[in-house]
């Protein structure tokens, strides 16, 4: 079994992973870093969870442990892109973890706060630059950071790039930079727009893909409970007090209803906060370091969050309302089973939402198996189907599919496209003993 010795890490590297229970490096990161290592481009291609900001954060501290220059005043050797504040925040958490017994200094730049402090972090020069695309195009505009000494450029999460509008941005800053840099671009989706930009970035690029596309992992146990929509506040207080349940991390579709559900439930005795894109970044902060610490036990999220959240021991992810883009279903109920661990992804599904349930199911290439003892089930199945929007369930639990027959769904949400971390501070940390360190909103500036 290879360990992250064997990939020929410095010391300093090796020491600090031994320190977090690091030993032995995830897939992405045993194929990845050894291209890394050579200067080799690197299209990867991998869900969350699957540790890909240690593959890339881990080469960087190498090149920087073993070349003592630094940074000149206002300039960075080295870029990480992404599109999310929360994001940005994860992987400079990991920048810190893993260089720990490295000198370097490094800056974290997002929209959402006030510039003067992330001003003064990059006036000495950094070594390491994590950013958002509309943030550090504001500051390059004002003369604060150069970019012409760039080493390494990484565009990480790009499929939630396209997403966001940020692929023209990328373009422009990508266009500003040295040509003889390394480029890496990990995306957990293809679309055309995304190998575009990667044929636009990258030189003679190797290509390390992990995990299949859309997949949903394995340690989840998903299931799909019908519901109408004024019974969905009942079903979510009584799961949140069932037995089982610790941290829960609830998904709304919009900002109002994650205010909404999150007002009900602390109303209904139950700690809960909201985060999403109207809220500060230190009103979003200190949501998640209440979540983080057991203050708050469920955290109620829209998509914002569904790539920018990565806290361990997350017992249960609930789509209190199912998301319109399928492809969001995979990495929200990728928030659970980090770490090593296991955890469970419950569905609510009123008639509205049976198009979105069967697109999901047609993204993961599997049926979401349907809770049939919940009390809050018989009634709404009867005027799911009564509706003739499809075929009752099967009962026989586990791999029945919930839907069989009936027509397309149409609407918005049929056939559109959608948009998937990283190290003990990004998505998917495997923690522990565990394979390794593993992985990780919306402004247009950031």
């Amino acid at each position: 079994m290879t360990s992250f010795k064997d990939l020929g890490l410095a010391e300093e590297l090796t020491f600090a992973l031994d320190a977090e229970g690091y030993t032995t490096p995830t897939p992405i990161q045993e194929q990845a870093i050894p291209h890394l290592l050579a200067g080799h481009d690197m299209l990867g291609i991998a869900q969350t969870g699957t540790g890909k900001t240690a593959a890339f954060a881990l080469p960087i501290l190498h090149r920087i442990a073993s070349d003592k220059r630094r940074a000149a005043p206002r300039t960075v050797r080295n870029l990480i892109l992404t599109p999310t504040r929360e994001l940005a925040v994860q992987i400079n958490d990991g920048f810190a973890t893993y260089g720990r017994n490295i000198r370097f200094r490094r800056a974290c730049v997002f929209g959402g706060v006030g510039q003067g402090p992330q001003v003064r972090a990059l006036n000495g020069g950094v070594d390491v630059l994590v950013a958002t695309p509309g943030r550090l195009l504001d500051l390059m505009d004002q003369g604060f950071v150069n970019l012409s000494g760039i080493q390494t450029l990484v565009l990480d999460e790009a499929d939630r790039m396209l997403d966001m509008g940020f692929i023209q941005p990328v373009r422009k800053i990508a266009a500003l930079l040295p040509t003889g840099r390394q480029t890496l671009l990990f995306s957990a989706t293809m679309p055309k727009a995304v190998a575009d930009l990667a044929s636009f970035l990258l030189r003679d690029p190797v290509r390390v893909e992990v995990t299949p596309v859309s997949s949903t992992a394995e340690r989840i146990e998903q299931k799909v409970l019908f519901v109408t929509r004024e019974n969905k506040r009942n079903l979510l207080l009584d799961l949140l007090r069932g037995k089982g349940v610790g941290r829960a991390i609830v998904f709304t579709r919009t900002k109002h209803g994650a205010n909404r559900v999150a007002e009900q439930l602390m109303k209904d005795g139950v700690t809960a906060d909201a985060i999403h894109g109207n809220k500060s970044q230190n009103a979003r902060q200190r949501a998640l370091d209440a979540f983080r610490s057991g203050e708050v036990q469920a955290l109620v999220a829209t998509d914002i969050a569904a790539r920018g959240i990565d806290i361990d021991n997350v017992t249960h992810v609930i789509n209190f309302e199912l998301p319109n883009e399928p492809e969001s279903y995979v990495h929200r109920i990728g928030r659970t089973a980090r770490a090593g661990a296991e955890g469970i992804a419950v569905s609510f599904c009123d008639a509205e939402e049976v198009a979105y349930l069967r697109q999901i199911e047609k993204i993961i290439q599997q049926p979401v198996p349907v809770d049939i003892e919940h009390e809050y089930h018989a009634e709404p199945v009867a005027r799911l189907f009564a509706s003739g929007k499809g075929n009752p369930p099967k009962r026989g639990g586990g791999g029945a599919r919930p839907f069989v027959g009936g027509n397309r769904p149409k609407g918005p949400s049929a056939g559109r496209p959608g948009g998937g971390g990283a190290p003990g501070g990004g998505n998917g940390g495997q923690r522990r003993h565990a394979a390794g360190p593993g992985g990780h909103g919306h402004s247009k500036r950031g």
